[in-house]
């Protein structure tokens, strides 16, 4: 069974950095794109970034470009958000997701549809 484990969330204050680790079990995701999430209170889950089965292309939400980075280790079997200089209306449930579909190399899905495997999700708090 596929399982998809999101880590290292928590309570931060504005400025400060935290990495979510997205851990998978059951498989390995190395030929498909993988993507971070979020979701606030009352709002619609977001796109955050996202990167490419090649690892070649990454994709970001404008909201956190230049902040957020995403990677993978070698083994494709973890991928991590860096989040760095936090902000309060980064505040959200984050998830990660995987896209079980064969695509090319340098497709970054971009909507939640387009996933096929979800994260529990893990709670990102920042303090102003």
């Amino acid at each position: 069974q596929v399982q998809l484990v999101e880590s290292g969330g928590g309570l931060v204050q504005a400025g400060g950095s935290l990495r979510l680790s997205c851990a998978a079990s059951g498989r390995t995701f190395s030929s498909y794109p993988m993507g971070w999430f979020r979701q606030a209170p009352g709002k619609e889950r977001e796109f955050v970034a996202g990167i490419s089965w090649s690892g070649s292309s990454t994709y970001y939400a404008d909201s956190v470009k230049g902040r957020f980075t995403i990677s993978e280790d070698n083994a494709r079997i973890t991928v991590y958000l860096q989040m760095n200089s936090l902000k309060p209306e980064d505040t959200a449930v984050y998830y990660c997701a995987a896209d079980d579909t064969l695509l090319s190399s340098d497709y970054v899905p971009l909507e939640p549809y387009e996933y096929d495997y979800w994260g529990q999700g893990t709670q990102v708090t920042v303090s102003s």
